[in-house]
């Protein structure tokens, strides 16, 4: 008998059942301006709706869902992980002003197991749904003797549209002006690392039921991140000026939130504000983290910060309020040398 593909690790009837199983799952996330059907080459989209802007601009991201995934592998729990991927991105991009129109998926995998691979997918859609991004395409790579057969990795690229004078750049910041954190869903996708050196990283201790989270320790820690893209809608549309935005990811809020900031301001963060979430409470306690170095690599219950007028401070909780988030006034912009300072 003479070698093949699939003698080689390669089973090209399990990608054709893949698709089979997650075409249902894609065409939940169409839109208008999508084109065609799902197994092209490529993903067309029609770009007639950019016409009716005076100056569109076109914003990407890219991005994975970092070792959260050895989480999803321990707990054999892949339908949420795909929200994460799709949050990382369409977060990214609304926080620039822009709508997301579509998204691609890339998942690379030891061993395609049809079910798993259209269960992460159907994730992705979910993501998309919620952001209103239709999912126009994607890959699955079966990468046989490169990674373990039960181990994968997932990765997403967005492209949204802005008109130019709707783009959130910083530059209009001043001292006075009001910082509005947007509470997030737990860890989202950022400091599993560290994560993973706090706790050990087994089922039984993922199974572990702790009554301060009120859920196991895997349930608080695989919730998928938060997508902000209808809550910066629902401001834009309340007719609130967004001055500046940051999606607080890896780096926490030290590294995240100076990238909103003009030269010449602080910002100036009350961290009694709100109340951080019992898990970065519990981390902090058992992996004996300062607090400093909790600021700087978790959200700390804060997934994304808006930049508004000190006027606006009350209908933007009110129009995130709207959207289904929960917000908070956590602090002031002042003059200084571009930073963060946290107040007790």
């Amino acid at each position: 008998m003479g070698l093949d593909y699939k003698k080689a690790g390669v089973d090209i009837e399990a990608g054709y059942k893949s698709v089979e199983l997650m075409k249902a799952a894609v065409k939940s996330t169409m839109r208008p301006e999508v084109l065609g059907g799902i197994g092209g080459f490529s993903g067309a989209f029609s770009a007639a709706a950019l016409k009716n802007m005076e100056e569109p601009v076109l914003l990407s991201g890219t991005d994975g869902c970092g070792t959260k995934v050895k989480l999803a592998f321990l707990m054999d729990k892949h339908d949420t992980i795909g929200i994460d991927c799709v949050a990382m991105c369409v977060n990214d991009v609304a926080c620039a002003g822009a709508e997301p129109l579509f998204f691609l998926d890339y998942i690379a995998c030891g061993k395609n197991y049809p079910e798993k691979i259209a269960t992460i997918v159907g994730g992705v859609a979910e993501g998309c749904r919620q952001s209103e991004c239709a999912l126009v395409g994607g890959e699955t790579a079966e990468h046989p003797d490169l990674m373990p057969v039960d181990e994968y990795d997932l990765a997403g690229f967005c492209v949204g549209v802005a008109d130019k004078k709707d783009l959130i750049t910083g530059e209009t910041i001043k001292p006075g002006d009001a910082l509005i954190g947007i509470a997030s869903s737990g860890v989202h996708s950022n400091g599993f690392s560290l994560v993973r050196k706090v706790f050990e990283m087994t089922k039984e201790s993922l199974d572990t039921y702790y009554e301060e989270l009120g859920k196991t320790l895997g349930e608080a820690l695989i919730a998928p991140t938060r997508i902000y893209v209808k809550a910066l809608k629902e401001v834009k549309k309340a007719g609130i000026k967004i001055k500046g935005c940051s999606h607080i990811t890896g780096g926490g809020f030290y590294e995240n939130i100076p990238r909103m900031l003009p030269e010449g301001i602080i910002a100036s963060v009350d961290k009694s504000s709100y109340k951080v979430p019992p898990i970065f409470k519990l981390m902090q306690k058992k992996g004996e983290i300062s607090e400093e170095m909790m600021y700087n690599t978790f959200n700390m219950g804060i997934g994304m910060v808006l930049c508004v007028d000190g006027e606006d401070v009350e209908e933007t909780i009110a129009a995130l309020k709207n959207a289904g988030d929960e917000a908070f006034l956590i602090g002031r912009t002042i003059a200084g040398e571009k930073g963060v300072i946290l107040n007790d």
